[in-house]
């Protein structure tokens, strides 16, 4: 499977998603006690994620104690790709594709936005993100919102920030990231 050739598709996706969501509020419900994966299982608008992780085995990995920050795309994101794409990555033989796409949106430690944003700034206006995958995001300020630019230039804007979790935090993206 040729991942280039979806990358714009997967992006398209990503911003009708957000695009979607009218209000945080009930994102960042009263989520006490709750791990990522729950918090994502809690939500409908994560629901394409939430079978992409079970589908990758990330279940277990995303409920550990972490912390974790998650720049999780909406179902709307994956809405995007091509026909076929979705229930494709879901196939066990493309499991390995598929946790090093979600990997990478994942980064070990705790990034809550204020702290983002002062790391741009501390650091000449861009903070880069080591991701669990392996690989970076590079997080910068455009327009006033902190922006996640991938390795391959692939740009995603943070819609939704500090979506709490017992193990972590989310932040709802605009567009899928892709890793090298």
């Amino acid at each position: 499977m040729n991942i280039k050739k979806f990358i714009p598709a997967i992006l398209a996706i990503v911003l009708i998603t957000l695009s979607s969501f009218t209000s945080n509020t009930d994102l960042k419900e009263n989520n006490s006690g709750k791990t990522i994966v729950d918090v994502a299982v809690s939500n409908e608008n994560f629901s394409t994620l939430v079978a992409a992780v079970k589908a990758a085995n990330l279940v277990e990995v995303l409920s550990s104690e972490g912390p974790f920050t998650v720049f999780a795309p909406v179902n709307d994101a994956f809405n995007k790709l091509p026909e076929g794409t979705v229930a494709s990555l879901l196939k066990p033989e493309n499991k390995d594709l598929l946790t090093a796409i979600l990997t990478y949106h994942v980064a070990a430690g705790k990034f809550v936005a204020k702290d983002v944003i002062k790391a741009i700034n501390d650091n000449n206006g861009k903070f880069v993100i080591k991701t669990v995958q392996g690989g970076i995001l590079t997080a910068s300020l455009k327009d006033g919102k902190v922006i996640l630019t991938d390795v391959k230039g692939n740009i995603s804007t943070i819609v939704i920030t500090d979506v709490e979790a017992s193990n972590g935090v989310i932040h709802a993206i605009d567009s899928v990231v892709m890793p090298e």
